[in-house]
């Protein structure tokens, strides 16, 4: 900062100007903290803050089926069914029904058969389906009218819009009751040509007519040669769904194809979220897609928050609904949860928090700090951060860091509903078919897979390795001794211990590979591994793979491609070994074991089973329990397929996945259900004591001010010196 010319001439006036700015810097060391990146109003105030990386691509609850989507779309729509907060294993419960449907069954005339009857007997399951009276959709622009009845924004011309920019460049909103004709209409924009929902091949499968529905809608379009430009442009209610009937304002039937109980799972998903006709009529207008005012932009829901800001380049809003129809906090959970606090808000009106900011954040560590300033109120653990947060005890023992305690930090971990393995194609001459040669080879590599050491590596300890596809949690898994793999693991004092080196060589011996060479010509083994990628991270994991083959001597061939590529192998069935994993759709054992049933097969039918395994008795099996209810009938039948792929061998079972958790001492109610995609509600804060402990972890330094100013002052003395020198011999000059 350059000084004033006239400060020179003025001694005086020269340090009064150091002391006003040293008095500045310091002033600036008053409440509020120098490096918050809120303003200063939300200090106080009840706001959630949380980060994203990557934009939401879809919000539109037809469409929206990804993890980072589901953020949002979980919050603000809401399907029939959700999974309760607390109970475990994982409990479905009303939502926005009266009551939890219950099927009713028919025969091939449409005659009632009883509740019990054979599944291969049942042609139809009939749901119908009741919602609760007095349930109103958020404000929104959609809804309005003016004081005639009329709708103020459904006949939008180009004048209208000149001055719209967002959403809320609409000055009137409005809303309604929601209805049972919502829920219809959004079963049915499942089938639109023009959204492409990701579970329309599925559910036509299930849903009576839909697919034929997705094929007249289909029609419709390419017969209106007026409508090739817009979004939306069929009522949907001109058309009849077979599968789906509106019996009266708050009753709705579902007719499925045969018997399908993990429908009702289905039920608490985003995709059976009820829409507007409103809201497609709205949307639908030429000119809003163009300014990004569309659903999949602005959702538009009954549930607890819905989204005020979003600006993806920046940061995203959601606010507490005020038209929320007062849910309120369980009264009840599963043991243990009273002692740990999670019943300490029980009956309480939800949600609880007002507002939530998602700021973008597309690197780990600037989201890392700002967690640990108090300025996000949860974080996951990266592995850049790992090590600062998580200590592992010599017996595997995860605990935080004394550091991270000291703050008041808290973890959560949780098993997730997932699974990641080494598929075998079962289709490859060498490492798939029935025959006892390939199974002996596909049950060493198993032992020789050391996915402990794997996890501890690569996971930082956060995983499991899995005995089956299926993870804790899920009904049909079996812990402890009963529940390990025995083909690859021995049962010990300590637990399961994995299989020796010396018996997987002896396993491959027997296999007709004796120190991985060809019994009949003598040659090395060549294995081929395929892949997509190629980043750093990448390059270690696959060094370690192959030398988990090399314990074998087998020599493992790395092919590696982009994704594309790799797809198309899969498709058509050329890989020879890969890494695969699946995250479950629902808390059902059915949704684990159909990626190894036959029928879905990758290569035959483009289905989810990656290996191409097919076993008779293992389908057979799989037909009669993914029709049965949880019980010990249906546990007895998941044993046996367990057991047969165990036998088998398809896959090499990996792992299953921790998530790891941490949060503030003023985040509460942080229970991890990593089912359910509408938890935000339960969640509750503190902000005084975020504030006091923000302003205690972000305190100035002042010392650094005074030196700065000491140094700026000693720069200045010389320079007023010599100017004072200067202009005392330019006097004395004149005087001469």
């Amino acid at each position: 900062m350059p000084v004033p010319h006239l400060l020179f001439r003025c001694p005086k006036l020269l340090f009064a100007w150091m002391l006003f700015i040293l008095t500045g810097l310091l002033s600036a060391c008053g409440d509020q903290v120098w490096n918050s990146p809120y303003p200063p109003e939300q200090a106080d105030q009840n706001i959630l803050y949380s980060s994203f990386s990557e934009r939401p691509k879809h919000l539109d609850p037809a469409r929206s089926y990804s993890s980072n989507e589901v953020v949002f779309t979980g919050q603000i729509y809401e399907p029939p069914l959700q999974y309760h907060f607390l109970k475990r294993p994982y409990q479905l419960e009303p939502a926005t029904v009266t009551t939890m449907p219950v099927p009713h069954y028919l025969d091939e005339q449409g005659l009632p058969l009883p509740a019990d009857a054979p599944a291969d007997k049942i042609a139809y399951s009939v749901y119908d389906i009741e919602i609760q009276a007095g349930i109103h959709y958020q404000p929104h622009p959609a809804f309005a009218k003016d004081q005639q009845g009329q709708f103020l924004y459904h006949a939008l011309s180009e004048q209208d819009l000149e001055s719209v920019e967002t959403l809320s460049d609409f000055h009137e909103t409005g809303s309604r009751e929601l209805v049972a004709e919502d829920y219809a209409l959004q079963i049915k924009r499942l089938a639109h040509p023009r959204l492409h929902s990701p579970i329309l091949g599925l559910m036509s499968d299930y849903i009576v007519g839909l697919g034929d529905y997705a094929t007249t809608l289909k029609q419709a379009f390419e017969d209106n040669s007026e409508v090739e430009s817009a979004a939306v442009s069929l009522d949907l209610r001109d058309y009849p769904l077979a599968g789906v009937e509106v019996l009266d304002r708050y009753r709705y039937r579902v007719r499925i194809h045969g018997k399908y109980p993990q429908f009702l799972y289905w039920l608490a998903m985003p995709f059976f979220a009820p829409v507007p006709w409103e809201a497609e009529v709205f949307y639908s207008q030429p000119g809003l897609k163009e300014r990004n005012i569309s659903l999949d932009w602005y959702p538009l829901g009954t549930g607890p928050y819905m989204l005020t800001v979003n600006n993806p380049n920046r940061q995203m809003v959601m606010e507490r609904n005020p038209n929320f129809h007062g849910e309120r906090y369980p009264q009840e959970g599963e043991n243990g949860d009273a002692e740990r606090g999670y019943l300490d808000d029980a009956g309480r009106p939800l949600p609880m928090i007002d507002k939530v900011i998602y700021s973008l954040e597309k690197e780990a560590i600037p989201t890392w700090n700002k967690f640990l300033q108090g300025y996000y109120d949860a974080s996951g653990v990266s592995s850049d951060s790992f090590d600062q947060a998580i200590q592992v005890a010599s017996g595997g023992d995860i605990s935080l860091t004394p550091e991270l305690r000291a703050r008041g930090i808290h973890l959560n971990t949780a098993v997730s509903s997932s699974t990641y393995y080494m598929g075998f194609n079962m289709l490859d001459p060498v490492v798939g078919g029935d025959s006892e040669s390939a199974r002996l080879l596909r049950r060493a590599i198993s032992i020789a897979m050391d996915y402990e050491e794997y996890i501890s590596i690569f996971a930082n300890g956060r995983g499991i390795p899995a005995q089956s596809p299926l993870p804790p949690g899920i009904f049909g898994h079996v812990d402890g001794e009963r529940g390990i793999n025995r083909y690859v693991y021995d049962w010990t004092d300590r637990g399961p211990q994995r299989k020796s080196i010396a018996e997987a060589r002896r396993l491959l011996a027997e296999a007709g590979y004796p120190d991985g060479r060809d019994i009949n010509n003598g040659k090395p083994l060549v294995l081929y591994y395929d892949t997509s990628g190629g980043g750093p991270d990448d390059s270690a994991r696959l060094d370690w793979i192959r030398k988990q083959f090399a314990k074998l001597d087998i020599q493992l061939q790395v092919r590696n491609t982009d994704y594309n590529r790799f797809q198309d192998k899969m498709l058509k069935g050329t890989a020879q070994i890969f890494q695969w994993g699946w995250n479950a759709d629902y808390p059902d054992a059915e949704n684990f074991l159909f990626l190894l049933y036959g029928r879905h097969s990758k290569v035959e039918h483009g289905g989810e089973n990656a290996a191409n395994y097919s076993n008779a008795e293992f389908d057979r099996l799989f037909e009669q329990m993914k029709n049965m209810e949880n019980g010990p009938q249906r546990q007895d039948v998941i044993d046996r397929m367990v057991e047969i792929l165990r036998h088998d061998a398809p896959w090499v079972f990996g792992l299953h996945p921790k998530q790891f958790v941490l949060f503030h001492d003023w985040y509460h109610n942080a229970k991890s259900n990593l089912m359910a995609n509408n938890t935000l509600k339960y969640r509750r804060i503190e902000p005084a004591l975020r504030e006091r402990q923000r302003e205690v972890w972000n305190k100035p330094l002042i010392w650094p001010l005074g030196v700065i100013v000491l140094i700026l002052i000693a720069s200045v003395i010389p320079a007023f010196i010599g100017y004072r020198r200067h202009e005392n011999q330019r006097v004395r000059a004149l005087e001469h």
